[in-house]
Formats: structure tokens, sequence, C-alpha cells
């Protein structure tokens, strides 16, 4: 597991999902973006847009997203999450 997984997941204010994801990001609230290694194509194209509006940090990890979800403590894969 990455260290900026972790570092994440401490955090008390974590968003979960594409579409809460791109809500945060158009209102800046968000500084970082995790995107896990089979998240879809068009899910980055769109992330990676609106994280360069919001001067948010884009991450893709080597994570797959039934992983990211299990570590998350959800019962199904997790392909964003963001702080």
């Amino acid at each position: 597991m990455s260290s900026e997984l972790k570092a994440v997941l401490k955090e008390k204010n974590i968003v979960i999902g594409t579409n809460e994801t791109i809500k945060k990001l158009k209102l800046g609230k968000v500084k970082k973006v995790l995107l896990a290694s089979n998240c879809p194509k068009s899910v980055k194209d769109t992330i990676a847009h609106y994280a360069k509006i919001a001067n948010a940090v884009v991450v893709e990890l080597d994570v797959p997203d039934k992983e990211i979800g299990l570590l998350s403590k959800r019962p199904f894969g997790v392909s964003v999450l963001s702080c």
C-alpha cells in the first residue's frame, strides 16, 4: 500500500466516489485526488480537468479499486478517493 493512500485514509474528511469528488473539485474543497489503477479513462480525464482548474494534485495508484474499497472499510470498490 502506498504512503499517499495511507495518509489519505487517516484523514477525517475523505470524499469517496467520482461524483462527490467532482462536486468538491468544482467548489475548490479538494487538495488531493487518488485514482485506482483500473479507474476508467473517461473518469481519469474528467478528474484531471477539474483538478487542474482547482489546483488539486492527482495521484494514480497502482492499487485496484477492490483493494482500495477493502482498505477504506467499504463493501465495494472505490475508484476515486479525495481529501
